[in-house]
C-alpha cells in the first residue's frame, strides 16, 4: 500500500560556515564546493553575506550569496541553489527573502541578480518575488569535470533587479 505523507521541517537561515562545506556536495562541481570555504571566510570577514538554509540537523539544503561590490547601492545575489530533491518546496523563496533582509540591514534599497536565459524556472521565481529584467550580459565560470579537468562554461544572463522596502 502506498500513499503520500506530508513531512514538515523547521528550516533556519544562517551564515554558511566552513564546517558546512562537507555537506554541500549537492551544490555543484567539486571545484565549486571547495570554493565555498573561501566564501564562508569572506562572509566571516564581512565582505559578503553567504547564507545557508538548514534542516534541524544543521545540514544546508540551500545556499546563496550577496555581494555588495558589483553594483553600487545594491546587494547582488549570486550562487543561489536549492538541493535538487527539495526544489519547488518554497526553500528558494525563503533564501531570497533572507538575502533581501541582509541587504536592507546594510541600508541598501535594491537587490540585483543575473539568471541564465535558458533557466525559465528560476526566472519565473524571481519575477514572482518582484524582480524585473533590465538587461542582458555575458557570464562564464570554470566547471570541473569528474576527471578533474576544467572547462569554461559561457552563458548569457538576464539581469534583474528589485527595489526593497525599508
Amino acid at each position: 500500500m502506498s500513499g503520500a505523507a506530508e513531512v514538515r521541517l523547521a528550516l533556519t537561515v544562517r551564515d554558511l560556515t566552513e564546517a558546512d562545506v562537507p555537506f554541500c556536495g549537492w551544490a555543484g562541481s567539486p571545484k565549486h564546493v571547495r570554493e565555498l570555504t573561501g566564501q564562508a571566510r569572506r562572509a566571516a570577514a564581512g565582505e559578503i553575506d553567504y547564507l545557508a538554509v538548514c534542516t534541524p540537523t544543521g545540514h544546508p539544503v540551500a545556499l546563496g550569496g550577496v555581494d555588495y561590490a558589483p553594483a553600487p547601492g545594491a546587494g547582488t545575489l549570486w550562487q543561489l541553489g536549492v538541493h535538487p530533491a527539495l526544489r519547488s518546496c518554497g526553500i528558494g523563496t525563503l533564501l531570497i527573502r533572507a538575502a533581501e533582509r541582509r541587504i536592507a540591514a546594510r541600508g541598501l534599497t535594491r537587490a540585483e541578480l543575473g539568471v541564465e536565459e535558458d533557466n525559465p524556472r528560476a526566472r519565473a521565481l524571481y519575477e514572482r518575488l518582484g524582480y524585473r529584467a533590465y538587461g542582458h550580459a555575458p557570464d562564464g565560470w570554470d566547471v570541473e569535470a569528474e576527471d578533474g579537468t576544467l572547462r569554461r562554461y559561457e552563458t548569457v544572463c538576464v539581469l534583474m533587479r528589485k527595489e526593497l522596502q525599508r
